[in-house]
């Protein structure tokens, strides 16, 4: 049986679109026998050019992630995109693991005393946020790494 990993990430900007195209890219250059499913590659639900209503697309995406082994999700972002955390909700629902990546640089120099120090200042944080609820679900069943390297790595923990 072929195993199927669920590519869940912001997919609406053309940046947002080329990242997941170079990302996916990668991860299906190291895992060449895994079934990717990725949702800007499903023309018939997610071209946005065309009409599909909410429960359509949600119906359509949920049941290829409930058929899925693992999920991978993209946390970048000034937020994790709201889609994205909805997946993450269904995935953990559904005992499927998840491998996030959060990458912002921010999280450099974390041990840094200036950094640190500035906490204490109202609005000065240095680093980046990312919603604890959702990061939690993630980290109950699955793991979230810093770099794209770890990111395909960490897939082998799961297979």
């Amino acid at each position: 049986m072929t195993q199927s990993i669920y590519y869940a990430a912001p997919l609406f900007s053309n940046m947002e679109k080329q990242y997941n195209d170079y990302l996916v890219k990668k991860l299906r250059d190291n895992y060449p026998d895994i079934e990717f499913y990725v949702p800007q590659e499903q023309g018939d639900i997610n071209d946005k050019t065309q009409y599909a209503d909410s429960k359509q697309i949600a119906k359509y995406d949920t049941d290829a992630l409930l058929r899925s082994d693992l999920m991978v999700a993209v946390l970048d972002g000034a937020t994790i995109d709201v889609g994205v955390a909805s997946e993450i909700g269904v995935a953990y629902q559904a005992g499927i693991p998840v491998v996030g990546l959060f990458s912002d640089s921010r999280q450099q120099g974390a041990d840094h005393p200036d950094k640190l120090a500035a906490l204490q200042d109202v609005a000065e944080s240095q680093f980046p946020y990312a919603n604890l609820y959702t990061i939690g679900l993630i980290k109950l069943n699955g793991h979230v790494v810093a770099t794209e390297q770890e990111f395909i790595e960490a897939i082998k923990t799961y297979l």
